[in-house]
């Protein structure tokens, strides 16, 4: 634990019990995250270290997730849910009464009530995506009237219109000297970034709206109770204005893609139909009711951006010389790169296809 003193750090929050046993917990990679179990009837906690490297405004970061969580906490209120401590994050306040602790080596702390007996899954199936749509859905149905304004944790996270430019300043400097061997994938990029960059200009234009998103939607991005049913969404640090397509675009982006976004055998690439419908029903299950009608048609659209967008964005690193993503060997990147695009080029072949299943559910 890097010769932390966590139980100083503990100390620093209003929590219950005396402090048992500290442990590392789960896999993420932008937060280290630790598990703290108590003695006696006290509820075990959840102690994580912010990355405030990557979420620079962490006064922001917290503000918007003390919004939602109290926002959401209300809904379930509101509709006599059932075991509502289980299905909303419940942060502890540090004695300053803020919501994160800043240590004398300017590191930020949160800790988080344990939700106990869930589990995770990293894997998607129908049935897991059905439940994963319109759990997302909801979430977004919960905060379409949240009280106050929140901000970008991210700016311009999922700006497609700014990652475009960020590939023609790498392609423009070059400066790994390696653009001759992706000059290819760099004009297939630019025949469809016009398109690809719709969104931005549909929104100046006031007819897309922005949303309270999620903006990282995996399936191990919420909880599950023993009998495999949805509990509540977590991980919230990117939860901000975005478009509806954030999540349902990135989801399906990952989850529908028959094999690993760095599989560099693009002959396992492809396009998961069953998946793509079994969330989109679920997704619109929940979703349907607050969705304009430009939202619920440029769906396709959002399917087509991510694996588009991640492309460009691993390209730009590849040309770039990998500064941004880390990589296990020299072509890593590169691999990402071109099973993002066999992913793009084949949910294309898709358009028609997933256009009507959509029509379909209306």
């Amino acid at each position: 634990m890097e010769n932390i003193d966590i139980a100083r750090i503990l100390a620093q929050f209003e929590i219950e019990g005396a402090v048992k046993e500290v442990m590392p917990l789960g896999n993420g990679l932008i937060n280290d995250t630790y598990r703290v179990v108590t003695d006696g009837d006290a509820p075990d906690y959840v102690l994580q270290r912010i990355n405030n490297a990557i979420f620079q405004d962490v006064d922001l970061l917290q503000h918007n997730i003390e919004v939602v969580t109290a926002h959401v906490r209300r809904k379930l209120e509101a509709c006599n849910a059932d075991d509502i401590d289980r299905r909303v994050l419940q942060f502890v306040k540090a004695r300053d009464g803020k919501t994160y602790y800043r240590d004398e080596a300017d590191r930020y702390w949160r800790v988080m009530v344990y939700i106990p007996e869930t589990i995770t899954n990293e894997a998607v199936t129908p049935e897991s995506a059905h439940d994963c749509g319109k759990a997302f859905g909801n979430f977004e149905k919960m905060l379409v009237d949240v009280p106050e304004p929140l901000g970008e944790t991210i700016p311009d996270f999922h700006n497609m219109e700014l990652r475009m430019s960020q590939l023609r300043e790498a392609v423009a400097n070059n400066a790994a000297g390696r653009l001759d061997e992706v000059r290819d994938i760099v004009e297939e990029l630019e025949r469809d970034a016009d398109e690809m960059c719709k969104a931005e200009r549909l929104y100046r234009e006031g007819k897309l709206p922005k949303r309270i998103c999620h903006c990282d939607t995996k399936v191990n991005n919420m909880l599950f109770d023993q009998q495999g049913q949805v509990l509540c969404v977590i991980d919230l640090d990117t939860v901000m204005p975005s478009f509806v397509f954030s999540d349902y675009g990135d989801f399906l982006r990952t989850g529908a893609n028959f094999t690993a976004e760095d599989d560099p055998d693009l002959s396992h690439v492809g396009f998961n139909e069953e998946i793509f419908k079994a969330f989109t029903t679920g997704y619109l299950e929940s979703a349907r009711e607050f969705l304009t009608p430009i939202e619920v048609e440029m769906l396709p659209y959002a399917v087509a951006l991510f694996p588009f967008m991640q492309c460009v964005r691993f390209l730009a690193d590849y040309i770039n010389g990998d500064t941004y993503y880390k990589i296990k060997y020299p072509t890593h990147n590169l691999d990402r790169t071109r099973n993002q695009l066999a992913l793009y080029r084949d949910v294309r072949r898709h358009d028609q296809m997933m256009a009507a299943f959509i029509c379909s559910l209306q």
